[in-house]
């Protein structure tokens, strides 16, 4: 104990001796019971638990424990502890031996714990540990060791190496001196790793292991950091319900810093708190709890820093110290020392001695400081000990420090007056202060000053003054300020700043005041704030910016900066002109066309951007390309223009652009199209279709070169042979490549051609080869059966049938289909038949299509036959019965009768799904299965299960399945299980976002969408708002929720539908809300 007294007439020091009622050695009796009530409790897997017991020093002991394996199908884990945590299985060597042996017969393992020459620190209390799955079982027991008095009880707070001391039931509790706050981290980082347990137990560190794996990655080489000017420290500590803070310096201030924990983004809030000074980032994190002990690091750019987190639980301290001293006799004879040496009292010494029954008091008269030392009580079973402080005569302040605003340049003088006189020190910002000539200490009696005679910025800060020799300080701020100024250096004589349209405006003007002014932006009497809108401004400490994002022509006018901090007020204005590319013109006009060149004329731009126009260029494409070609690289500076050499019957399109000193428009609208006309190339391969006694059908294909002219159609002419008479045999234009001319003589022999006709006339003919007799020709009939069709055509019952099956035969063959040799129903069979191909089509096909088709075809007195086979299969029917043949063990054996109707395909097999009957949700076990029995193995002991099986074909899995009657039941031996009564659990949950919104862009004319995610029971009910006002029927605006997703849309978006989107979900166990940010950003053409 430690007693500070301050110098004084007399000092009393008293201090307080226990008697004790029990000997030492042993126990409270209250005590003891309890250990043996504990380990007298109802085991669930020891059989034989590890005694108490004695050893004499040097001497072997072995502990030993047994638990059934009757009922375990593994071997069970056991841990052995001396204390409360330490585990043994570390401690292993010389003098400590763990054995395991398992004995078949009886079926019991025993572990054996067996300590070698044992010594007078082994005593302690000891406990083992037996765990198997779910299963969990502990003892306790005591160790003593005889040749040294050993006492038990607390002794399970103890932890280290084996040679623990017992410590005593009731001992004397010494006062103890207020320790500094120690850093754990740097301890752990100086120590050697043998001490790192026993740091982690005196510091209440419980994550040791995870501690020091962020101590090996902390001891990583930070490289150099170009983004960062000062980064995190490796580590950070503080005690849990504290306030920690994060501290970065940026080598720019215009990076922008995210912060993250675990890798996900740290949002402000009551618990985080971020600040912005200069270049230095601050995050503060409040009321740290355990939760808050993890990883943490910050964005800048590209780069990153990281630091790690400790929340430590704070230590318990002694709170009451040792007061007064008794002994267990009234006549006990006591002795006091001071510094180990006795004093005796007498009838001249200051040291007088008191007796009140069993309690000793030591008075010491007119204290001074050579009386502080450590004082001391002997008795013959016993001592106690105490220091004493005496402190130095009280210091009055007659003049304190008073804090102090002035001007820069001006003088600070820092003035105090003390009783005594006694020297001093001046620190600032923590930092002792030393004399220059620019500072001046100045001490003159009982009055200190300091003197600074041309304020500087840097002598901002706070100031101490301490009295030497005394734990007094006084201390005082300074604040020097400078009125504010805006400077214009950089920019032309009459403010004005020149930006091109669409491009962004970040004007940064510099500026200077203490403490840092605050700059307001404004244009036409309406303040510019700050944000993320398009115009805005931005604020730092050496300077303001006015951004435009995207730069309008509207945006041109005077805009004022004024700038005000406590020492005046600054005020200027500049000028922005917005200058912009031309309009486009309107679409030109084509006047004049010719074979290969047209003229053209415009009007210039209703706007020229805010410069003259310089001249105009010309561009071309064809009608059908999105490739254009310019027509002129020098500017031209007229209205008309004559573009040359265009491909004959191409149609082409003109467009032109207006080019000023800022650039070039966009372009202007394509003119109509225009072609130079020109006819087509003949029809190629006329060829003979059919011929019957009075007709002819001709076939032929389009021309090779049709031309931007188009192709309107075809004539066919036709002439007997020995003549030159060429009559039209269509009366109106042909639109398809075939024609049947009609009216001919049988047997007469003619000639035939064909022209193509478009705008620009008909073209060159086409003629056929030869002469052509008009007299029909017996083809007979062929049928050709398709390739995929030659084997059983299969489809499911539902799906479509569309077979064709060409044929060849002239004249018109007769056709006759057959299925299974009986007619075909034409109500649910579709036949079509053409000159070259039939059909069979069936819209839903169903298992009483399926069959052998029989195809007939016949011209006159040839034949010609083909079959089909059409299979419509399903899925199966269950199995017909599923039986339990037998239980055994974990096992169970399954048999069944295959289903009854296959689907009208083969059987493939089986899968097989278990149930318990407590949840009845089934589990697949065995897929594809091919036989009709099947063993079911690792099932759970003590559960019942159901089981079901589904058929399976090549069309899939029975729709139901087939389930066993009655429940196979895996018995636990010598156990009855008992059905736990569970309680109706409360799903009741106020809303909460599970996945925030996120700050979004979006593009104007497409459309945008914010999503996030929300949970809640019951259903919370959804509200989206834009900038605080509730999103309600409005068209441009969809809501969707799917899931507890919430999804807004916002189709098309402009630049005014940005703003901030909330979100807010209620239901009657609460309410919640969570915002983000949209910027709709236009794209220049």
């Amino acid at each position: 104990a430690t007693i500070h007294y301050t110098l004084g007439p007399e000092m009393i020091l008293f201090l307080l001796f226990c008697s004790s009622e029990w000997s030492l050695g042993e126990p409270p009796a209250g005590e003891e019971q309890d250990k043996q009530n504990a380990n007298s409790q109802l085991s669930t897997l020891f059989v034989e638990k590890p005694q108490t017991g004695s050893v004499k020093v040097g001497e072997n002991i072995t502990f030993i424990a047994k638990v059934k394996a009757e009922d375990l199908l593994r071997k069970p884990t056991i841990k052995w502890f001396k204390g409360k945590w330490m585990d043994l299985a570390s401690k292993a060597g010389k003098h400590l031996q763990l054995k395991e042996t398992f004995e078949r017969h009886s079926r019991v393992y025993t572990f054996e714990m067996q300590i070698i020459q044992a010594k007078e620190s082994y005593a302690g209390n000891y406990r083992c540990e037996v765990t198997y799955k779910d299963k969990f079982d502990s003892c306790t027991f005591d160790l003593e060791v005889h040749g040294k008095r050993v006492f038990f009880g607390d002794g399970q707070d103890d932890a280290g190496e084996l040679d623990f001391s017992g410590l005593l039931k009731r001992r004397e509790v010494k006062p103890q001196e207020e320790e500094p706050e120690v850093d754990v981290w740097e301890l752990l980082k100086n120590a050697n790793p043998s001490e790192y347990e026993k740091i982690a137990f005196q510091y209440g560190i419980t994550d040791l292991r995870g501690m020091l794996k962020r101590l090996k990655r902390m001891r990583r080489v930070e490289k150099k950091s170009a983004a960062f000017a000062k980064i995190l420290d490796p580590a950070y500590q503080v005690d849990k319900g504290g306030r920690v803070r994060f501290a970065v310096e940026l080598a720019d201030p215009k990076l922008e810093v995210k912060w993250y924990k675990n890798g996900q983004e740290i949002r402000p809030s009551t618990k985080y708190i971020f600040e912005h000074k200069g270049c230095e980032r601050i995050m503060f994190i409040n009321n740290c709890g355990l939760t808050d002990d993890s990883e943490y690091y910050v964005t800048a750019g590209d780069e990153k820093c990281s630091t790690e987190l400790f929340v430590r639980e704070p230590p318990v301290m002694v709170t009451k110290q040792l007061e007064d001293t008794n002994v267990s006799e009234d006549d006990a004879n006591v002795k006091w020392f001071k510094n180990g040496e006795e004093i005796i009292p007498g009838p001249k010494s200051r040291y007088r001695i008191k007796v009140e029954g069993k309690k000793h008091i030591l008075i010491i008269e007119g204290a001074t400081k050579a009386d502080s030392a450590e004082y001391s009580v002997m008795t013959t079973g016993g001592q106690s000990s105490a220091k004493l402080s005496v402190g130095l005569k009280p210091l009055k302040i007659l003049t304190p420090l008073t804090d102090q605003t002035v001007h820069l340049g001006k003088e600070i003088c820092l003035k105090c007056e003390i009783s005594e006189y006694i020297s001093g020190k001046w620190t600032k910002n923590g930092l002792p202060v030393q004399e220059s000539d620019h500072l001046k200490i100045v001490h003159k009696g009982r009055i200190h000053k300091l003197v600074i005679a041309n304020a500087l910025i840097e002598d901002e800060g706070d100031y101490v003054f301490a009295p030497d020799a005394y734990p007094i300080t006084l201390p005082a701020k300074v604040h020097v300020i400078d009125p504010p100024k805006i400077i214009l250096d950089g920019l032309d004589a009459d403010n004005t700043v020149t930006v091109i349209a669409g491009s962004k405006l970040r004007l940064e003007i510099p500026i200077s005041g203490e403490p840092p002014p605050k700059a307001i932006w404004s244009r036409a009497d309406k303040a510019i704030m700050e944000g993320s809108g398009r115009i805005r401004a931005e604020s730092y400490p050496d300077s303001s910016t006015l951004v435009i994002d995207v730069a309008e022509r509207d945006d041109s006018g005077v805009y004022h900066i004024n700038l005000k901090n406590e020492a005046g007020e600054a005020h200027a204005s500049i000028k922005i002109k917005v200058v912009d590319i031309p309009d486009p013109p309107v679409a030109p006009s084509v006047t004049d066309v010719g074979d290969d060149w047209c003229i053209m004329k415009w009007e210039p731009p209703a706007y020229d951007g805010g410069t003259p126009i310089l001249g105009y260029f010309i561009e071309r494409k064809k009608k059908q390309s999105s490739r254009w070609m310019r027509l002129n690289f020098d500017l031209c500076k007229e209205t008309t223009f004559e573009p040359k050499k265009m491909i004959e019957g191409v149609a082409y399109e003109v467009r032109i652009f207006a080019v000023n000193a800022v650039g070039i428009s966009k372009p202007s609208m394509p003119s109509k199209p225009f072609v130079p006309l020109a006819v087509t190339s003949p029809p190629t391969l006329l060829t003979v279709d059919s011929v019957t006694d009075t007709t002819v059908t001709m076939r032929w294909r389009p021309p090779d070169q049709i031309g931007a002219a188009g192709l309107d159609g075809y004539v066919l002419e036709y002439c007997f042979e020995g003549t030159d008479n060429w009559i039209v045999a269509n009366t109106e234009l042909i639109d398809k490549t075939k024609f049947t001319i009609t009216g001919l003589p049988t047997d007469a022999r003619i000639f035939v051609r064909v022209k193509a006709i478009n705008a620009a006339g008909a073209s060159e003919p086409k003629y056929y080869s030869q002469p052509i007799l008009v007299k029909e020709i017996i083809e007979p009939p062929k049928i050709r059966i398709p390739r995929h069709l030659k084997q059983t055509y299969v489809r499911r019952v539902g799906e479509a049938v569309n077979l064709v099956i060409p044929f060849q035969g002239k004249p018109r063959p007769e056709l006759t289909w057959k299925k299974d040799g009986a007619e075909i129903d034409k109500n649910q069979i579709n036949i079509r038949n053409s000159e070259t191909d039939t059909i069979i089509f069936i819209r839903k096909a169903e298992r009483s299509h399926s069959g052998k088709y029989d195809l007939q075809v016949k011209v006159e007195k040839f034949m010609e036959t083909a079959s089909i086979d059409i299979q419509i299969i399903d899925r199966p029917g269950p199995p017909q019965v599923v039986k339990i043949e037998d239980v055994w063990g974990e096992n169970v054996a399954l048999s069944w009768i295959p289903p009854k109707d296959d689907g009208n395909a083969a059987i493939t097999g089986y899968t097989i799904q278990k149930a318990d009957k407590k949840s009845m949700e089934w589990f697949t076990v065995i897929e594809h299965y091919h036989r009709t029995s099947a063993t079911i193995s690792e099932l759970v002991i003590g559960n019942e299960y159901y089981f079901r099986v589904f058929a399976e074909n090549m069309c899939g899995l029975s729709e139901d399945a087939t389930m066993t009657k009655e429940s196979a039941v895996i018995a636990k031996d010598g156990k009855i299980y008992k059905n736990p009564v569970y309680e109706d659990f409360d799903f009741t949950e106020a809303p909460m976002f599970t996945q925030p919104l996120v700050n979004t862009y979006a593009v104007a004319g497409y459309n945008a969408t914010l999503n996030c995610s929300v949970r809640g029971n019951p259903k919370p009910k959804i509200t989206w708002m834009k900038n605080k006002v509730a999103i309600v029927d409005d068209p441009r605006y969809r809501m969707f929720s799917n899931q507890g997703v919430c999804t807004l849309e916002i189709r098309k978006p402009s630049p005014y539908d940005g703003g901030t989107y909330c979100c807010k979900a209620v239901n009657d166990l609460g309410t919640v809300e969570i915002e983000c940010k949209l910027e709709v950003k236009v794209v220049a053409q």
